[in-house]
């Protein structure tokens, strides 16, 4: 949790590298929306997405340090989780809703939100468009965090924009890394 959360920080510090959706932020929530459009069809974005995620997740963002320990079960009630040992694990979010390669609703506190007193609803979209796929990640945060959720929608907001952007480049060229996206 302790290396997450000190790559959360750093990518608020580096934040000037990637574009910021902050849609709007508060002392009790804040919003983002990033959107990408892959050349991919529709099926085979969400395929990568959802099955693939150990794939193009960024390790820096695990507790693990492993993406390839990332899955999703996409049904109702499924987990967002990580492997973490023997018998251990976390997890991330709770899928809520699912309609296979049309939308992906996960809830809760991503990562060191987990920690708080939050709660979110995380949303994939897929839509057809002419180049391929569009997919758009929209997080909504809301709770209790000492000193307000302001401050904290920024450094969120990279971490969901570069995860975009690392998934739109392994849909692409099987190789998150190739964008030089960490």
């Amino acid at each position: 949790m302790k290396r997450f959360l000190a790559a959360l920080l750093v990518s608020f510090f580096c934040a000037g590298t990637a574009s910021s959706e902050v849609i709007d932020a508060a002392p009790g929530g804040f919003s983002l929306v990033h959107e990408v459009t892959i050349a991919a069809p529709r099926p085979d974005a969400w395929h990568a997405a959802v099955y693939e995620i150990g794939q193009w997740w960024s390790s820096d963002h695990t507790i693990s340090g492993d993406a390839s320990k990332m899955s999703i079960d996409p049904v109702p009630q499924g987990c967002f989780c990580e492997a973490i040992g023997e018998h251990a694990g976390v997890v991330h979010l709770t899928v809520t809703f699912v309609n296979p390669t049309v939308l992906l609703r996960l809830t809760g506190g991503l990562g060191p939100l987990g920690l708080l007193g939050v709660d979110g609803n995380m949303t994939w979209e897929f839509f057809d468009a002419e180049d391929g796929t569009t997919v758009r990640f929209a997080y909504i945060v809301g709770g209790y965090r000492p000193g307000g959720m302001e401050e904290i929608a920024g450094p969120v907001d990279v971490v969901i924009g570069e995860a975009l952007q690392r998934l739109k480049t392994y849909a692409e060229t099987g190789d998150a890394d190739a964008a030089g996206i960490r």
